[in-house]
């Protein structure tokens, strides 16, 4: 660097929404390394979203400010970088990875292949999984990476089972047995050494998570009602939609029919699509719907939404929540995804599970479960039949939702599934 040379730091910038802080994942760069206009330098959560941080300027890596899982208020310095000149625009501005055009970033849980060791070379890893693997004696090249290109991150570290060099003989520790080969390893798998306990850091989502359902445990006084349907005809309704050219290359599941009553319910009964405003000392009454809808993913569950869901016909509902669901599971959905939710969605069916009781989102008022569609004994005009039957949770906030809204919202849901021609008619 010449006598012009000099030191800027890259703060922590607003990532929208109005978030104020965000958790460093990972780094992607080390000190001394050079980086470029836009090159991604690290992974921030925040909103339960990965977000990839482009450098705003090109230079060497002088210092990282924050490790990871570290959490950081927006403002906040993370990096300096000595960069040769002052800044000058050419007309390129840094873009956050996953909120510009046509960029696309990388799934760091997109696990990549453990690639052969040649003599002399080095495994790729960031800074801090590369210092956490020395304190924890894992080698690198034994782990798969799934950060940028493949690089091991301090995720993929401490999830590793430590391997015995080659040769190196079986050894017995407290109630513990370690392979004897690496060799023998690849072809057998590693056996995870048995431990009594074991302690993992509470970060990201499952942090955020906790956060979000202590508050609603502490400030929300909840009840549930319920209610055991028919829904043979629905079942029927969607084998035949999914017979029809319209649905021919969508996945037509009873969820998105279940979408469809309860926004319908909810053009019924808006004050089930509220929230209790504490502040203002206000139940403010909303009417659009951001149907959220819940997904277990490989980081915990999470909850994007679908914006303005109440004007969507049952074919766009099936298309969006699919999108929806992959763009959760993948590790792609953005903090805009994820915030604004006004009603949820649950369904706790298709792990077979009969009921849940959900806890409802901060924000919101209700939560509506769907549990497992069963073939059961149900009597139909005075006569016992085998008939497809599921059960509806609905919790809500008791604050502005009393039981006679909950129960007639809820017996509206149960009446469409009941007979889905009626609800078609409404779209």
């Amino acid at each position: 660097m010449d006598d012009d040379a000099h030191v800027l730091e890259f703060r922590l910038p607003d990532l929208g929404e109005g978030l104020a802080d965000a958790e460093l994942v990972s780094w992607s760069v080390g000190v001394g390394d050079t980086v470029e206009l836009n090159q991604t330098i690290a992974e921030v959560e925040t909103a339960k979203a990965v977000v990839a941080l482009p450098s705003p300027f090109a230079g060497r890596v002088e210092e990282l400010l924050v490790e990871p899982g570290q959490t950081v208020p927006v403002g906040e310095p993370l990096i300096r970088v000595r960069v040769a000149a002052a800044p000058e625009s050419d007309g390129r501005t840094a873009v956050l990875v996953g909120y510009g055009p046509e960029e696309e970033t990388v799934s760091r849980r997109r696990a990549a292949p453990v690639q052969p060791r040649s003599e002399g070379a080095r495994a790729a890893a960031t800074p801090a999984a590369r210092k956490l693997a020395k304190e924890l004696g894992i080698d690198l090249w034994f782990v798969a990476g799934s950060g940028p290109d493949g690089a091991v991150t301090v995720e993929d570290v401490r999830g590793a089972v430590p391997v015995s060099p080659p040769g190196t003989p079986a050894k017995v520790s407290g109630n513990a047995v370690v392979e004897t080969s690496v060799a023998e390893n690849r072809g057998a798998g590693v056996i995870r050494p048995a431990a009594r306990e074991e302690r993992t850091p509470i970060t990201g989502v499952r942090k955020r998570t906790a956060a979000a359902m202590t508050a609603s445990a502490r400030q929300i006084p909840q009840a549930s009602a319920f209610v055991t349907v028919d829904v043979t005809a629905s079942m029927e309704l969607l084998d035949h939609l999914r017979s029809t050219a319209s649905f021919a290359e969508l996945t037509l599941t009873p969820l998105a029919l279940v979408a469809k009553a309860t926004l319908a319910a909810i053009a019924e009964y808006p004050g089930v699509n509220a929230f209790w405003d504490e502040a203002a000392q206000e139940i403010v009454t909303r009417h659009y719907v951001n149907l959220g809808i819940a997904v277990a993913t490989d980081r915990g569950l999470l909850v994007p939404n679908l914006k303005e869901a109440q004007s969507l016909s049952l074919r766009e509902l099936c298309r969006e929540i699919g999108w929806l669901a992959e763009t959760a599971r993948s590790g792609k959905a953005t903090p805009v995804d994820l915030r604004g939710g006004t009603f949820t969605l649950t369904n706790v069916g298709v792990f077979g599970v009969d009921v849940g009781v959900p806890l409802v989102n901060p924000g919101e008022s209700a939560i509506l479960c769907l549990g497992a569609i069963r073939r059961r004994p149900w009597v139909v005009r005075d006569e016992l039949a085998v008939r497809w039957v599921t059960t509806l949770g609905l919790s809500f906030d008791h604050r502005l939702i009393d039981g006679e809204l909950a129960a007639r919202f809820l017996a509206t849901v149960g009446e469409l599934l009941e007979d889905p021609l009626t609800l078609l008619g409404r779209a």
